[in-house]
């Protein structure tokens, strides 16, 4: 919470108005962007002639990007101002954009959804940051919650809007609409948000950590993308080596890009991440999948996919307040891993999905995993955010988006792995069907498999009560710019 003493409550109030508006716009538009892309890939990968694991790329492009940056600009937002940082993420999201939608074969799409990854790192660790900050310990789950419900809207919108925009305009005004949410954003920060927040001034940037860290998981995710080939596993040795020397290196600087301690000592931090790579490294797939199942097995069009796939999402959305609310009360261990274990119900449903399943039976299952990732997210947000202080708000809600990221990109990485084995470097079509649906049922199995695993995560956090922040240092820097 903003102190009197720094700031009118007039303007403490207008602060904190733009800053949730714009948190939420930024957090609405990654989501959206996601789900409607999903949606277009079949007719992307039509248009540029892309094989299943290239096809895979224009979604993992992006993710790789933003949890390379994620992290140091987290850190940097701390150092240099997490209001500065925002902006520059959403003008430069606005920007790439516009080019990915100008874009004439595959690579280039490939090489500026990079970009565009970059630009979004710049957001996401920034804007939770930002509402952590201005709102108090009191307030976190519900306005947490309010940010994670913006998020599932942008996944339960983006399906059907994406499928309408792709059959009307084709894919490449997804890109272009998005630009124009960007801009509105970038406008309301420009316009109502004046506070500037600096609590890190003064602080070594650590670069070289930033650079071992970069390289190590990209050599991960291109490991992942080439198994069973030799290379593959040398590029998933080196991946690991890297991340093992980037944490011996963290723990021996006066600055490190991220505190070792904050994983040693504090046990609802850790094990809260944990929970949340492994969620999302079981679920984030679910979309691209059935996206490739509903229209090359079933033979939907982009629209009517969408509207099959909004179903999880719209579940989200309604639940994700609630459970924000109601981990303020009750604490985030009971709910979050709750909705852990309703997930991996939703996602074994999915191991049976074949040639005949019916639509009812697969709506029913996106409806339970929808269920339970709306009750998990919030809580385990809030859990995080409120287990750090102050000071570290910007690392804490980058460190939080970087496993979410890197869950994404090894969920990503199992489906591209597993049309690599059964597929194999073919252009994806109702001609392989049967090795479509044959990749779907291995890999829910496995995202179940990790969902049951992450209950016990999410169990071992503890009682999971966020811990309110310490009173404010008389040095934390927090100011009106203008």
């Amino acid at each position: 919470m903003l102190p009197h003493s720094v700031l009118p409550p007039a303007a403490e109030a207008k602060a904190r108005r733009g800053g949730l508006i714009a948190a939420i716009v930024a957090s609405f538009l990654t989501p959206f962007m996601g789900a409607s892309v999903n949606i277009a890939l079949p007719p992307i990968g039509l248009e540029f002639s892309l094989d299943a694991v290239t096809l895979g790329w224009v979604a993992t492009a992006y993710i790789l990007a933003a949890a390379v940056f994620l992290l140091p600009f987290g850190r940097l937002a701390d150092i240099i101002g997490r209001r500065k940082v925002f902006i520059a993420g959403l003008a430069s999201y606005t920007v790439t954009s516009i080019l990915v939608a100008l874009v004439h074969n595959g690579g280039q799409l490939i090489v500026m959804r990079v970009f565009q990854g970059v630009s979004g790192a710049l957001l996401f660790g920034t804007g939770m940051a930002i509402l952590t900050s201005i709102f108090p310990p009191s307030e976190r789950g519900k306005v947490l919650g309010l940010n994670a419900a913006a998020v599932y809207i942008g996944l339960s919108i983006g399906p059907t809007v994406g499928g309408v925009i792709t059959d009307a305009w084709g894919w490449r005004g997804i890109f272009l609409l998005n630009a124009g949410l960007a801009f509105f954003a970038l406008v309301v920060v420009l316009t109502q948000l004046k506070t500037e927040f600096q609590e890190c001034k003064g602080e070594a940037f650590d670069l070289k950590g930033a650079i071992v860290y970069g390289l190590a998981l990209c050599a991960l995710m291109l490991g992942f993308s080439e198994l069973p080939d030799n290379i593959g596993f040398i590029l998933l040795v080196v991946g690991a080596g890297g991340l093992a020397a980037f944490v011996w290196f963290e723990s021996r600087i006066q600055f490190p890009l991220l505190s070792v301690k904050m994983f040693r000592h504090n046990t609802v931090f850790a094990m809260s991440n944990a929970a949340s790579l492994i969620n999302y490294a079981a679920t984030f797939a679910v979309g691209f999948l059935l996206s490739l199942y509903l229209q090359f097995v079933k033979g939907f069009s982009p629209t009517d996919a969408g509207l099959v796939l909004v179903a999880q999402p719209v579940v989200m959305a309604l639940i994700s307040p609630w459970a924000g609310r109601s981990a303020d009360r009750l604490g985030p261990r009971f709910l979050a891993s709750l909705g852990m274990a309703i997930s991996a119900i939703g996602l074994a449903m999915f191991i049976f999905i074949g040639n005949n399943t019916s639509m009812v039976y697969v709506i029913a299952g996106l409806v339970i995993l929808g269920a339970g990732f709306g009750l998990f997210s919030s809580p385990n947000t809030s859990a995080v955010m409120g287990s750090v202080e102050r000071r570290q708000y910007g690392v804490a809600s980058a460190t939080l988006g970087t496993t979410r990221l890197v869950g994404q990109m090894l969920s990503l990485g199992i489906a591209m792995l597993l049309f690599s084995l059964i597929i194999g470097h073919v252009r994806i079509s109702g001609a392989v069907q049967d090795e479509l649906v044959s990749s779907l049922r291995v890999a829910f199995a496995i995202f179940t498999g990790l969902c049951i695993v992450g209950v016990f995560a999410s169990l071992a956090r503890g009682t999971g009560v966020p811990v309110p922040p310490p009173p404010a240092s008389p040095h934390r820097n927090i100011k009106s710019s203008t």
